[in-house]
């Protein structure tokens, strides 16, 4: 599990094409600290594998099913990426509970900058609108966020200056692509709800 508290803004330094799949190596001082093989790390809110460590870097292979679901397809070699360990039992939840699991993609389509903060809009798949509430947590990037206002088709997110210093959204322009995860509570309570109405719960 992860809390969207990203740990440092780390960089693909190379791109292996495996057929049906890619074996990305990043570099990210931080999160490698202690890393060895079999450990989770979140790449831009997607929860990989550790497959290699030396120094400061580390190699995840990345299936199809991923490439196609989320914005990893297009990172390419001097890419910049958000990087974040699982979350030690016991230790502050600093964001909100992320599995590391992305729901869907979306694309920066506008930002509006602002003299302590900018707000940054997001489209959002029709199938994932219904998550996504005012006031609620939304992932982008892997990046725990309050959304501001939440559209039929986007929503939008005031960034402070640390998370723009600090994350890709501060690299992050109109068009670009960015991954989405939305609040596990609200799909359990979908789900909850719907079981009842069908007469399975009591």
């Amino acid at each position: 599990m992860f809390t969207g508290i990203v740990e440092e803004l780390g960089e693909v330094t190379a791109v292996e094409n495996l057929g049906d799949a890619s074996r990305f190596r990043l570099r990210g001082p931080v999160v490698t600290d202690g890393a060895k093989h079999g450990d989770s790390i979140a790449v831009n809110g997607v929860c990989l594998t550790v497959v290699e460590h030396e120094g400061d870097e580390f190699t995840a292979d990345v299936m199809a099913e991923t490439l196609n679901r989320s914005s990893l397809g297009a990172l390419a070699v001097g890419s910049r990426v958000n990087l974040e360990r699982p979350t030690a039992v016991g230790a502050r939840l600093g964001g909100h509970i992320v599995q590391g699991h992305v729901d869907g993609t979306g694309t920066v389509l506008e930002r509006r900058p602002s003299e302590n903060w900018e707000i940054v809009k997001v489209s959002l798949p029709a199938e994932l609108a219904r998550y996504v509430v005012e006031k609620g947590s939304v992932t982008v990037d892997g990046i725990s966020l309050t959304v501001v206002e939440a559209g039929p088709d986007y929503f939008t997110v005031s960034l402070i200056p640390t998370t723009l210093a600090l994350t890709t959204l501060g690299l992050k322009q109109p068009g670009d692509p960015v991954n989405l995860e939305v609040d596990i509570v609200a799909k359990y309570v979908e789900r909850l709800l719907a079981t009842t109405q069908q007469g399975g719960g009591k």
